[in-house]
């Protein structure tokens, strides 16, 4: 296994789940060019890894992550700000993104604790979220000065109302995580006691469902953002024909006919 260096690797159920935590305590699991190019490629390696069945985004200690790091190249008054900022967006943030929404495969983000800025945005961007009770999340891109990327801008007007998405990209409001689920953000909030327990149970019950067919869920969740209803509708009868020539899909008409729990196997 490949060892990064901006986060910890694990894995569990038998290598069909692989967990990044972030693992900059000393920066709140801030974000910078290392650690956004080894969580794309991170991404893009278990895309390709056949036992991978799901992918989670977590962090370690009281930070999921609290967004870009403001380092000295940014605040050196020699460097072109402007030219800088984009080509960070360019070359790191757009390219995370695309991994994530491209990817073939669940992605999932656990947020264990505060969650702010292009953080608060990644654990939007991933397939859906958990979150502990006392973590929060706060655009606060608006506060220095800048505009919600890593995707912000075209994710929170679809899953908040338009109102939300602008009030809280202008004002960079906290959320509490009950919050951030009343709005859509976030699928479900566990108390910090049980909230490892909790989603491992939920996380166990993803890598046992059947892949295909949830890559092709995505696949077509992605493509309704610009599909007219009929082209949706015809994109359902392909996907739909694709899936039903899956194992899975015979595995689960076999365990339905015998009574029994299907046994998928991501084929």
């Amino acid at each position: 296994m490949y060892v990064y260096s901006q986060f910890d690797v694990e894995s569990h159920f038998q290598g069909r789940l692989k967990i990044a935590y972030l693992n900059q305590p000393e920066t709140l699991n801030a974000l910078n060019k290392a650690l956004l190019g080894e969580l794309r490629e991170f991404i893009e390696f278990y895309e390709k890894d056949q036992d991978t069945r799901c992918i989670v985004i977590s962090g370690r200690g009281k930070a999921f992550c609290s967004g870009q790091m403001l380092d000295e190249q940014l605040l050196n008054p020699h460097v072109n700000i402007s030219r800088e900022v984009q080509k960070i967006v360019v070359d790191y943030y757009n390219p995370l993104v695309n991994a994530i929404n491209y990817s073939s495969k669940p992605i999932i983000s656990l947020v264990n604790g505060l969650a702010v800025g292009a953080g608060a945005v990644l654990a939007l961007i991933c397939d859906f979220s958990l979150a502990a009770q006392s973590a929060y999340f706060s655009f606060g891109f608006s506060n220095i000065g800048l505009i919600p990327d890593t995707g912000g801008t075209y994710y929170m007007p679809k899953i908040m109302n338009r109102q939300m998405a602008h009030y809280l990209a202008y004002t960079g409001k906290k959320l509490s995580a009950n919050e951030a689920k009343d709005l859509g953000y976030i699928a479900d909030v566990f108390s910090d006691e049980t909230f490892v327990q909790q989603s491992m149970e939920m996380l166990e019950n993803i890598v046992n469902m059947p892949t295909k067919a949830l890559t092709l869920t995505k696949k077509a969740f992605r493509k309704s953002y610009r599909y007219s209803l009929k082209e949706q509708l015809d994109l359902e009868s392909v996907y739909q024909a694709e899936a039903a020539r899956t194992e899975d899909f015979k595995e689960g008409i076999d365990a339905f006919l015998e009574k029994r729990k299907p046994q998928f196997k991501g084929k």
